[in-house]
């Protein structure tokens, strides 16, 4: 192919120096004579979207003809003073320029054919007609428009380089040109089938394909048409890199940060509808077998929960699990069983099989593994930061940490996705989210649209297939912590407010609701519920939510439509089934996220789109307690204030919640566990500051889990916690103890130290989560999930204690004496130090004069 500049555009004289000057080495290729597309296991792959900056590329071009950035050289690492990170910056610039000549050039290599493809379209004898000319060839002219454009503009820039230069208007104007690609993903694979049909059809069309690799049959190109999916991946990690090295005060700083966003959030939408395909092996009828998703799910076999590795395949499902290998050994798969699509089918709502009882881990267990992974991770951050810290303590650290996250992800899932094989087999996975279940559900019946023949493999040819597994596989570690590298994001601690909007893109009124997923400890957990609104085209919600996130990197918006049919009920998870009508995600990127500013933001989902905005705060400043400036409200006062306002031990507020609760909110599930709108939730703190009159006709009207919320927001707002912050380091100790008798002792004696007002208070507090976790069948909510949800909130350290050095990540100061916290009110509701008979013969519990 001739070289851009003999087309007009500028020859790049300085890349021949930097290729000269770097070893280009990456994801498994050698500059120097490695195969074209080839894997180090020497299989070849077909290119997919990876949206992961660890994937950032270095300054070659590889043999597949792509140019990449530079690995830092010595002296120009991250961290270096300003004049180093400019320079590193412009490497990163020149080598993303090496790549846009390239990928300009691919542009007019497709564009070439396309002229004289149209001339004979008109003719007697055409190769091509109109139709299929602009089906291979749409948007390709717009998206090489749009490159030369932005390579015209920044090439001056590079070429007069220096501090006051600017380059993120650029990417931002490219970035939002992205509806172009948008456009293109969408058309991509009926693209590829008009040309494979067109080839077979026209043998003059075919030598074209082939000349320009349009296809992918030939092992040694990827399709020139793969090209633009592939360049916003590249352009996203070019992205990561420029914002490393551009300081925060630079006016390209924001602009780069809002580009970013807008290309992950694109490849989160395309992601969901190009699924990485890597040719397995071939059918006895010469077809290509593709693998078109994997991943890890927990499969329920005979009463028990096992971690398979499941392959979804063109024509089939396989479900395998990793063969225990001696050390130096190749890892291999073995196959527990497969089903052809053709025969393949889910549970129908009218299945009258019963199903099988799921064994579930008590959730106090669950929190306690959660804690113990956030203190290995404390122990393993701070082993690494000693002088003397030494790699094995650490190696050791990291497979105990294992261990309790691999146990985590087996016994967390509880969402059934049941299917069926019409030979009479069943099979249940279980699985953390409805995203997760929905992606497979409709990954596979989207295959199943085709003309599927149902088949039974040979012996050998399971084997094959079995074998190809390895080397085909898309994921390669169950998600957890130990298996990342440590310059990956640890995720962000702390709390994600979130108020949905709007919907728009509905073409038939229905009953609408969302629901918000966030990823906690290598799986998703839903967090959050807007109410339903009924009967519309254009929900709008504005409702907010308080998400708390531990080590979260993406947020999910489920849109469902409301089923009120009590007839369709699914009997695996007992609830009705409600549609999804559109899903997505975005990439909670902490340079983006962690603003005070509220951050508009929109998801587009199967033509719908939904309008959220976010701000994130940190469990650092969380933990931190503002005192009202205003003592004449009950919020961030003094509890002594308020009581001795009120002439009463106990906080109006408080036995207003616990009576509402237990009136008509104890059996709900997952009472005090639930998030309340966060709108409902401020609407009840304002009444309760100001004494609205109709306080109590708003809380008999009010969604039970805001009164909840509302309840456990006051003691999180005390200017200092019920226990206090001068009893802390006490309360600490005598948790430790290991002789009961002493425990006991001193547990009492600390109670006895509280002030009136906060020791009543407590005690009524106690009397009040006993009586609902008696519900626990009900309600699900154990003693232990009670302790866990307000022993931090009414025990934590005080600023000066947890600002001390010995505390340094925010993960360390979620994981820091939480465990304690929880098992210090797990104590007292355990062993409960006086009766609620008693507490009411206490003359100074109620008040006349309220």
């Amino acid at each position: 192919m001739e070289r851009l500049s003999s087309r007009g555009l500028p020859r790049l004289s300085w890349i021949d120096t930097l290729y000269s000057n770097f070893n280009y080495n990456t994801d498994g290729y050698e500059g120097d004579g490695a195969e074209d597309r080839k894997s180090q296991d020497g299989s070849e792959t077909m290119p997919f979207i990876d949206e992961s900056p660890t994937m950032s590329p270095q300054l070659c071009v590889r043999p597949d003809g792509e140019a990449v950035s530079p690995t830092p050289p010595e002296g120009l690492l991250p961290g270096g003073d300003i004049e180093k990170g400019l320079e590193m910056k412009k490497l990163v610039l020149s080598g993303f320029m090496a790549s846009e000549e390239i990928y300009i050039n691919q542009l007019e290599a497709l564009l070439l054919p396309m002229r004289p493809l149209k001339a004979t379209a008109t003719t007697s004898k055409p190769v091509l007609t109109m139709e299929q000319i602009e089906t291979i060839f749409y948007k390709i002219q717009d998206i090489y428009e749009i490159h030369k454009e932005f390579y015209d503009a920044l090439f001056p820039n590079i070429q007069q380089w220096d501090d006051k230069v600017t380059v993120g208007h650029l990417f931002q104007k490219l970035a939002s040109q992205l509806g172009v690609y948008k456009a293109f993903v969408d058309n991509y694979k009926v693209a590829l089938e008009t040309v494979e049909k067109c080839s077979q059809a026209n043998s003059q069309f075919q030598k074209i394909s082939e000349v320009l690799s349009l296809t992918a049959h030939t092992h040694a190109h990827i399709s020139l048409l793969y090209k633009p999916i592939d360049r916003v991946t590249r352009s996203t990690l070019v992205l990561h890199d420029l914002l490393k090295h551009t300081p925060k005060e630079h006016p390209d700083f924001a602009l780069l940060q809002d580009a970013l966003r807008i290309s992950q959030n694109f490849l989160s939408s395309i992601n969901e509808e190009i699924d990485p395909r890597r040719t397995a092996v071939t059918t006895p009828k010469g077809e290509a077998r593709q693998l078109v998703k994997d991943g890890f799910l927990v499969e329920l076999s005979e009463g028990s929960r096992k971690l398979r590795h499941v392959f979804l395949f063109t024509d089939l499902l396989l479900c395998a699990k990793m063969k225990k290998t001696a050390v130096g050994r190749n890892q291999q798969y073995e196959c527990k069983w497969y089903i052809p699509l053709a025969d393949l089918t889910f549970q129908t709502l009218d299945d009258s099989d019963s199903c099988p009882h799921v064994q579930t881990l008590p959730e106090h267990e669950i929190e306690e593994m959660k804690i113990k992974i956030s203190v290995i991770k404390s122990e393993i951050q701070k082993e690494k930061k000693a002088q003397k810290g030494q790699s094995r303590i650490v190696d050791r650290l990291r497979k105990k940490m294992n261990e309790q996250e691999s146990c985590l992800l087996l016994h967390s899932p509880t969402i059934p996705f049941r299917i069926h094989s019409k030979h009479g087999k069943s099979y249940l996975f279980l699985l953390s989210s409805d995203y997760e279940r929905s992606e497979w559900r409709e990954s596979i019946q989207k295959l199943q649209k085709k003309d599927l023949q149902s088949c039974v493999l040979s012996t050998l040819e399971l084997q094959v297939l079995t074998s190809s597994c390895f080397k085909l596989r898309t994921v390669h570690n169950i998600p957890v912590t130990s298996n990342k590298d440590d310059e990956e994001s640890p995720g962000l601690y702390g709390f994600l407010h979130v108020i949905v909007h709007s919907a728009t893109g509905f073409k038939e009124s229905a009953n609408l609701y969302c629901t918000l997923e966030v990823d906690s400890f290598g799986y998703f957990v839903s967090k959050a519920k807007t109410r339903v609104f009924r009967d519309t085209t254009e929900p709008h919600w504005n409702e907010e939510f308080e998400i708390e996130l531990e080590g979260s990197q993406c947020l999910r918006i489920l849109c469902y439509e409301k089923c009120y049919d009590k007839s369709k009920l699914n009997k695996d998870d007992n609830e009705i089934v409600d549609k999804i009508m559109g899903k997505g995600q975005v990439q909670l990127d902490p340079q983006t996220v962690q603003s005070k500013n509220w951050h508009v933001d929109v998801i587009e989902m199967n033509g719908i789109k939904v309008e959220f905005s976010m701000k994130f705060t940190s469990r650092d400043l969380s933990l931190k307690r503002t005192p009202s400036k205003k003592q004449s409200g009950v919020f961030g006062v003094k509890i002594s204030v308020v009581t001795k306002r009120e002439r009463s031990k106990v906080p109006y507020i408080v036995r207003q919640c616990i009576e509402e609760v237990e009136k008509r909110g104890i059996e709900e599930v997952g009472i005090y566990r639930i998030s309340g709108v966060a709108t409902d939730i401020q609407a009840l703190k304002a009444a309760f500051d100001t004494n609205t009159k109709d306080i109590l006709v708003m809380l008999s009207d009010m969604d039970i889990n805001a009164i909840a919320g509302t309840l456990k927001l006051y003691f999180r707002e005390l200017p200092e916690p019920l226990l206090t912050d001068r009893l802390y380091p006490a309360f600490m100790e005598g948790i430790a103890l290991s002789d009961p008798a002493a425990k006991e002792n001193c547990m009492m004696h600390l109670l006895r130290s509280l002030p009136d007002p906060n020791l009543i208070t407590f005690l009524t507090l106690l009397e009040h989560l006993k009586r609902v976790a008696e519900k626990e069948p009900v309600n699900k909510m154990s003693l232990h999930n009670l302790a866990t949800v307000f022993g931090p909130t009414l025990l934590r350290p005080s600023e000066s204690e947890s600002s001390k050095p010995h505390i340094t990540l925010a993960s360390d100061i979620w994981s820091h004496d939480v465990m304690a916290q929880v098992q210090v009110l797990l104590y007292y509701l355990q062993h409960p130090p006086i009766s609620f008979a008693e507490l009411k013969r206490n003359t100074l519990y109620f008040s006349t004069d309220v």
